[in-house]
């Protein structure tokens, strides 16, 4: 009898051969699935695609559009108006009365009164205007002069002030005439009116030598 031939081997190649081919059309379909990407990125992992935009050139924008002018209204002439300006009588009457007493006349000046003033005299019975003592030293050296006194008279007709007014040019002459004046002197006083009242009055002195 001639070998028996090996079955075994045949079923495994068999079922090896079918194998392949079930793998190849799982392959096939997988690629047309899109397994294949699943595959890559199991494979080579995940990849970054970057979408580069093409610059467009910006366009050039028109130009604004001209604004719009409006159209004026057409003219038209303003009617003629006339205005009739007739006067206005007043017919209120305004009745002004005015109580105004007549100022009467102020009296005419009179004329001022003159005052009648007398002046003092001597008062000859109350010892009057004396002479006043020569001084001796002035005897000797036969010193003369006139002497101006201006003395106050007071009410009573006594000298209240005397100074001198014009001097004789010797002091000692001066003060002698001032002392008697001040001391003995009596005159009547002068009056306003009739009224005795202060008043000055000049009165000279003579020193003379007999």
């Amino acid at each position: 009898m001639g070998p028996v031939p090996n079955t075994s081997a045949n079923s495994r190649r068999t079922i090896a051969f079918l194998i392949v081919v079930v793998v190849h059309v799982v392959l096939l379909y997988g690629f047309n699935a899109g397994l294949s990407h699943v595959i890559v990125e199991k494979v080579f992992g995940p990849m970054e695609t970057q979408i580069i935009e093409e610059t467009k050139e910006e366009e050039e924008r028109p130009p604004p559009p001209p604004p719009k002018m409006e159209t004026p209204p057409p003219f038209v002439p303003p009617p003629d108006i006339t205005i009739d300006m007739a006067p206005v009588e007043n017919t209120t009457a305004i009745q002004v009365t005015t109580n105004v007493r007549p100022v009467e006349a102020p009296p005419p000046p009179t004329a001022a009164r003159r005052i009648v003033t007398v002046p003092p005299k001597a008062d000859n019975r109350r010892g009057g205007l004396s002479q006043p003592e020569y001084p001796p030293s002035e005897k000797r050296a036969e010193h003369t002069g006139t002497v101006y006194l201006s003395i106050l008279v007071l009410e009573n007709g006594r000298v209240g002030e005397a100074k001198v007014q014009t001097s004789s040019g010797f002091p000692k002459l001066d003060d002698a005439a001032v002392a008697e004046a001040k001391r003995n002197w009596r005159l009547s006083p002068g009056t306003e009116d009739g009224k005795a009242v202060q008043m000055w009055v000049t009165v000279p002195v003579v020193f003379k030598l007999e």
